[in-house]
């Protein structure tokens, strides 16, 4: 049950034995390599705030299952959960007897989700793949839009090793005349999915649509937007970094689509929602004195992007690392980016039988930078209270690599911070 098994051939039966619970839902499909979460949180925060109904299905979670499935911002119910968790296990006899194999544990999840939403009369869910796409267990929607946020390279094991091919994986969520939305691409990733498109007669929309700038330096909380049917300038916008301001152009074209579709999603609704934003694990401050930010970065393209927003915010001011990595991460690319502007790196081991290989971080990381200090502490709390405590007046605390960590942290966020 548990693992990766990509392939639609379990999750169509399973489906099909709950009565298809999927094909009444109006959804919202978004994939991509890194920005999935932050786009799905603002599209249903700001379809919340519009007076719908919304289902939000995300992955990972952080500290429980419950996370992932969400009605209305409200995580499904600890009761309902197992309730909805017997119902599916209760049809996976028979596809056994039938000679499949046993569903995944995200096939499992997503089931679930699907036929929560169904009872809960949702207006419309908003759908995250879990990885790549084409057989992403969430690739049996017909949405009402797609969104593909970024395309660079993550699970190369699982969705090849070029972004042609990464691409193609990605591509898999676009279905016939259903309209599409990009994110900033490569080029070569971005010819891939107009191929697709093109073949397959769906309406292509670029998030250049949109333009989204800060409003000024150097505070970067107030942002600028234009695009079609809207202006709003000096709109307060919590979520920090860069990158969030691409991901908000993919949103606000997302939000555009269904709105040329019957959505009513008036600009102070937007506004009134971008104020009140808060996303766990991407540039979240778990605490100001001393700062700690945390992020679940674990590719190089997000720790590039992170390392950037970074830059921006604190400019000055040098950091302590606590980063832990699984093994089939990209170690080399993430630290390349994330070495510079840092003091100290503290290497930890993330949980799971994944993380075997957890001391190869601090290996690479004295490959690269010699001459900069580095700590080996196994236990994620234990790095943390280090950093903690060699922290200077200047610098902050930043937790990253995977959502292991920092499930970890957040469990035992309060005794941490405790004397901070």
């Amino acid at each position: 049950m548990l693992g990766q098994r990509p392939g639609l051939e379990r999750i169509l039966a399973l489906l099909e034995a709950m009565n298809n619970p999927e094909k009444g839902l109006k959804t919202v499909h978004v994939a991509g390599t890194n920005g999935k979460g932050s786009s799905c949180w603002m599209i249903t925060s700001i379809l919340i705030k519009a007076g719908y109904r919304v289902g939000s299905f995300l992955s990972p979670h952080i500290c429980s299952y419950r996370e992932r499935i969400t009605v209305n911002g409200r995580c499904i119910e600890a009761r309902d959960l197992n309730h909805y968790l017997d119902g599916v296990l209760d049809h996976v006899p028979a596809l056994l007897k039938a000679g499949l194999d046993h569903p995944t544990e995200f096939e499992i999840l997503t089931a679930m989700a699907f036929e929560y939403f169904r009872d809960q009369k949702v207006d419309i869910a908003v759908v995250e793949v879990g990885m790549g796409g084409r057989y992403d267990s969430t690739n049996v929607l017909t949405p009402l839009v797609s969104l593909i946020t970024t395309i660079d390279y993550d699970h190369t094991a699982f969705l090849g090793s070029d972004l042609a091919q990464i691409a193609w994986n990605k591509a898999g969520i676009i279905k016939p005349e259903i309209p599409v939305v990009t994110g900033l691409l490569p080029d070569i990733a971005q010819t891939v999915i107009e191929e697709h498109c093109q073949s397959l007669h769906a309406p292509l929309y670029s998030s250049s649509m949109f333009g989204v700038q800060y409003h000024g330096q150097p505070d970067l909380s107030l942002v600028d937007i234009s695009g079609p049917d809207l202006a709003l300038r000096a709109v307060p916008f919590s979520l920090l970094g860069d990158y969030q301001l691409e991901n908000l152009c993919s949103v606000l074209t997302v939000l555009q689509v269904l709105k040329n579709q019957g959505f009513s999603i008036p600009p102070g609704v937007i506004a009134s929602t971008l104020d009140d934003l808060s996303f766990p694990g991407r540039m979240q401050v778990l605490n100001r004195q001393p700062l700690v930010i945390a992020d679940a970065a674990h590719n190089p393209h997000g720790c590039r992007a992170l390392a950037v927003s970074l830059h921006s915010l604190w400019p000055e001011r040098p950091r302590v690392l606590v980063c832990g990595m699984l093994d089939d991460k990209d170690v080399r690319a993430a630290l390349e980016a994330l070495g510079p502007g840092t003091r100290v790196c503290i290497a930890t081991r993330p949980e799971g039988e994944r993380s075997g290989q957890w001391e190869r971080l601090g290996s690479i990381w004295q490959e690269l930078f010699p001459e900069k200090e580095l700590h080996l502490v196994e236990d994620p709390l234990q790095a943390c209270k280090l950093a903690m405590g060699i922290l200077k007046a200047d610098e902050y605390m930043l937790l990253t690599g995977s959502f292991y960590i920092l499930g970890t942290v957040y469990l035992n966020r309060a005794s941490l911070l405790a004397n901070s």
